[in-house]
């Protein structure tokens, strides 16, 4: 048969993601803005912007790029390396059920992810009245005055109420009191915090250990992470006669039964809203909370949205008291908090507004009526249990069965708690149904039947809620989903986010968050992970993370990469302790001086105040360079106490300078380590590695240039890569309980990195420096 004449065979390619979906530039229209700025093609362009000293040799060389179906089929097979087994593991995360109204409409809806952070209210409406019902939640379930828009992690939540407590404290003491009930990773990130500043950690029962006259503050866990449900009046109103601030660290839904942190008198509230219909993840990304009483609301860390009336007198909503945000204090900061959670805040809140007060209370009340059950079928077959009052998670005293109990339970399909060698701990959620109860039994030696069981209560009445919360009327008029939808609709309509626009913003060059890349993550096989399973149960991700970092590694130029930071301020303070532990490790525990150009972004400098360190700052010329000769001087005036040099490369006023290889051996020269702040990478991927010219550490921001989306302000993923004789120093596991860990979760907010690895995988070496 012969071809038609206007038939011919073509090379054209219609899922080449990487030249026909990601970059939106034609070649014509590329030649079109080359002619305005007068060059004949991109290579000259970018032969005359990167210097040639800092060009890297080799092209990333990864094979070629997959198209969207080979790499949601490369997904689908690593995710089916996840064994997805119900986790009552607890200790922070637990089970949900995101309503899939939420679901559809928030989490995958371009409308919600792709938005921008909200420094521009006028486009940025409806996000703004979604954090300001997530305020009002927390404000109301926690019976404190002024809530923040969101917070990184739990962990992170207490490290940063910590510091505040130390600022605001009257006590003179530099000692912080941790309730041994706390989470283990809660207990890491506050031995992290604390140890560069001088503060020490006293951690034991507050019953007994705690003398209100030795600390500025204390946290308690409520319900504790074994537990335990407590009455923590009497401690707080202590701690207030010596000065000292009192934190609770508050299960939101226990709020729902139990006596608020407010009707306690604490001064701040912490927690965490992941299960508010946010999935566990393997560890995140979640919204922490904080809430504080009014008196101390100007220092408290993190974004907070307010009222305000606009140029025409309408009511309007905006973020408030700026004035108090590490970008404005710098080096006086006590916060680099610079990312929030706010897609994910925005999902808790709606799981709010959508159950309202009496659906949560109801969640609340079967998951601890569930946990009486348990416990009765395990007191039944002669185990003891731990504590008489708690809320949804309980304690059994195993002795040398532990071993054995544990690996019938996951022959179950049960993940439990390992507590010490001789005790388990369990914690139930509201998708814990009658058969894993049943299971958890068989695994104890039990054969019981939920229906011989009865309802029961093991909260006194003293402990029970009786103040009123959720009283506002938009968490009671949205039960039918028609309402809902609109309702969340209606809140877009007033946004401004990539599914309508370009948002020109500066050094964060927005990228396209692909649907290909979004899709995984809402995978049960991703989404429902918990992030302390045993390895085995997690092969997947553990693939997913190794190859993911050796591309960052290949792109940087650095030897190893740590995922743990949960947004690029954490990056920065994770990569200033790591170079502070390898300086001590070398006993140079003098070397506390850190250089910082007066243009860097205001997270560095709080960063270093951060990490222990000494900010010097360094002058730049008028076109915003580094002042070479004020360099050279400052470097060779604190030689002997040099820590490091923090840079942004291309710096912040967008240009590659032409000396950074000389700034990098002024450092070394004199003792130092130098990090190159990550922010800018947009303009060096596969072009120059940070690790090639100079750098001994960097941070790189996921959310800006490898795809994650910015969530309308988080959340982020800010890993930090580092060179070889750094990489002893990187972040520890938080689950060990020490110092070292930077977020609670081991690798962060593991559960939005197959964006990045998928992004990756679809535009291959080639096209990354394409799209740079």
């Amino acid at each position: 048969m012969s071809l038609p004449k206007d038939f011919a065979f073509t090379d054209y390619q219609p899922y080449d993601f990487a030249n026909r979906r990601h970059i939106g530039p034609s070649p014509k229209e590329m030649e079109a803005m080359l002619a305005v700025i007068g060059y004949d093609s991109l290579d000259a362009l970018i032969d005359d912007t990167v210097p040639k000293s800092i060009r890297q040799e080799k092209p990333l060389e990864w094979g070629a790029p997959m198209t969207e179906r080979e790499a949601l089929d490369k997904l689908r097979e690593t995710a089916n390396h996840n064994r997805k087994l119900v986790s009552l593991i607890g200790q922070g995360y637990y089970g949900t059920i995101t309503p899939p109204v939420i679901q559809r409409n928030i989490l995958e809806n371009p409308a919600w992810y792709t938005a921008y952070t909200p420094y521009q209210p006028e486009i940025s409406q409806g996000r703004l009245e979604a954090l300001l019902n997530y305020q009002t939640m927390v404000c109301d379930l926690t019976g404190l005055d002024v809530a923040n828009a969101s917070l990184l992690d739990e962990a992170t939540a207490a490290a940063e109420a910590m510091a505040m407590a130390q600022r605001v404290a009257k006590s003179k003491a530099t000692a912080f009191f941790v309730d041994e009930n706390c989470h283990p990773q809660t207990i890491a990130l506050l031995k992290t915090r604390s140890e560069p500043l001088g503060w020490s950690i006293v951690v034991g029962d507050p019953f007994t250990d705690l003398d209100p006259v030795d600390v500025f503050g204390a946290i308690f866990q409520y319900p504790g992470t074994y537990g335990h449900v407590r009455d923590f009046t009497g401690l707080v109103a202590r701690l207030h006669q010596t000065g000292a601030i009192a934190v609770i660290a508050a299960d939101p839904l226990a709020l729902a039964l139990l006596k608020s942190p407010g009707d306690m008198d604490a001064d701040i509230a912490i927690g965490c809203t992941q299960r508010f219909g946010v999935p566990v993840g393997y560890g995140g990304p979640h919204a922490a909370y904080m809430a504080v009483k009014d008196a101390y609301k100007r220092s408290m860390p993190g974004r907070l949205v307010g009222v305000s009336i606009d140029a025409r007198g309408n009511r309007a909503y905006r973020l408030s008291l700026q004035t108090r945000e590490q970008h404005i204090r710098r080096e006086k900061a006590t916060s680099n908090i610079c990312t929030a959670q706010v897609l994910l805040a925005v999902m808790a809140s709606m799981y709010a507004v959508f159950h309202g007060p009496q659906g949560l209370k109801a969640i609340a009340q079967s998951v601890h009526q569930k946990t009486v059950r348990l416990a009765e079928g395990l007191e039944k077959l002669g185990y003891t249990v731990e504590p008489d009052v708690f809320f949804d998670t309980i304690t059994v005293h195993v002795g040398k069965l532990q071993g054995i109990i544990l690996k019938t339970a996951v022959a179950e399909e049960v993940n439990l708690r390992k507590i010490g060698d001789d005790r388990i701990g369990i914690s139930l959620d509201e998708r814990s149904r009658p058969v894993t109860l049943e299971a958890v039994w068989r695994a104890f030696g039990g054969d019981f039947e939920v229906a011989e069981f009865e309802p029961g209560y093991r909260l006194p009445e003293d402990l029970l809620r009786t103040s009123e919360y959720l009283t506002h009327p938009i968490f009671h008029m949205n039960r039918a989903e028609s309402e809902m939808v609109r309702y969340i609709r209606r809140l877009s309509d007033r946004d401004l986010a990539l599914d309508r626009a370009m948002i020109p913003l500066g050094s964060c060059t927005m990228k396209l968050n692909a649907t290909a890349e979004m899709l995984p993550i809402t995978w049960p096989e991703f989404a429902e992970i918990h992030p302390f399973v045993p390895a085995d149960q997690a092969q997947g991700y553990r693939h997913l993370i190794e190859d993911l970092s050796q591309k960052l590694c290949d792109i940087t130029g650095y030897d190893a990469v740590s995922m743990q930071p949960n947004s690029g301020a954490q990056g920065e303070y994770a990569g200033l302790l790591t170079i502070r532990a390898y300086h001590l490790a070398n006993g140079d525990t003098h070397r506390d001086v850190c250089l910082i150009p007066t243009s860097a972004h205001g997270t560095n400098p709080a960063s270093a105040q951060m990490a222990g360190m000494k900010v010097v700052v360094v002058k730049v010329s008028d076109n915003g360079d580094i002042d070479m000769e004020d360099f050279r001087s400052k470097a060779e005036q604190y030689a002997e106490n040099l820590s490091c040099c923090m840079i942004t490369y291309p710096s912040t006023h967008g240009v590659f300078e032409e000396n950074v290889r000389e700034i990098c051996e002024i450092v070394h020269k004199h003792g130092g380590q130098v990090y190159i702040d990550g922010a800018n990478m947009n303009a060096m991927v596969g072009l120059a590695r940070p690790g090639d010219i100079g750098g001994d550490v960097s941070h790189l921001n996921l959310h800006k240039t490898f795809c994650i989306p910015h969530g309308g302000g988080g959340p982020g993923m800010g890993p930090i890569g580092v060179k070889a004789h750094l990489a002893p120093f990187l972040p520890a596991n938080p689950t060990t309980g020490e110092a070292g860990a930077v977020s609670a979760a081991p690798f962060g907010s593991a559960s939005i990195l197959p964006i990045s690895w998928s992004y990756c995988l679809m535009m291959g070496g080639e096209g990354l420096t394409q799209a740079t």
